[in-house]
């Protein structure tokens, strides 16, 4: 039980699953004793049902993203069309190329950052799913053992 009791002692101090984890008061006069242990059985019976542990769940760090080529195909992209654009335009391709692989880089870049804003923003709602299913079987433990949950 005190192995137990350490883990919960751990999970707490991880602000991300400390926000999550429901209110519980004693509602049949259960000791601040009685409640720790029943604390603790329930975060073991909640994480051997559900498979999810929220002490690594919220200090897993969040995913890396390598590069994605984004600037460089938005390079190519541009100075392909800034070279035709300049040749009939202007008779000069290569100046065509230049500013067209410049645009076509920032948008590229662009790109970039919006895929990872989403990649990022996808990773942090997988974490929240996965932790609100185990908050909610913790909750339902801890209702069974007679306390009210919030």
């Amino acid at each position: 039980m005190l192995k137990a009791t350490i883990l919960v002692g751990a999970l707490l101090a991880s602000p991300v699953a400390f926000a999550q984890k429901p209110v519980v008061y004693p509602a049949h006069g259960q000791s601040a004793q009685r409640q720790a242990q029943d604390d603790g059985a329930c975060y073991v019976w909640a994480k051997n049902n559900t498979g999810v542990d929220p002490a690594v769940v919220a200090g897993a760090p969040p995913p890396v993203v390598g590069p994605t080529g984004a600037r460089v195909r938005g390079a190519a992209r541009g100075a392909a069309a800034g070279a035709i654009i300049g040749d009939v335009n202007h008779h000069d391709p290569g100046h065509g190329a230049a500013v067209g692989a410049t645009a076509g880089a920032l948008v590229g870049g662009v790109r970039s950052r919006q895929l990872h804003a989403a990649q990022a923003q996808y990773a942090q709602a997988s974490q929240q799913s996965t932790l609100n299913l185990y908050w909610r079987a913790y909750s339902a433990c801890m209702q069974g053992k007679g306390y009210s949950v919030q």
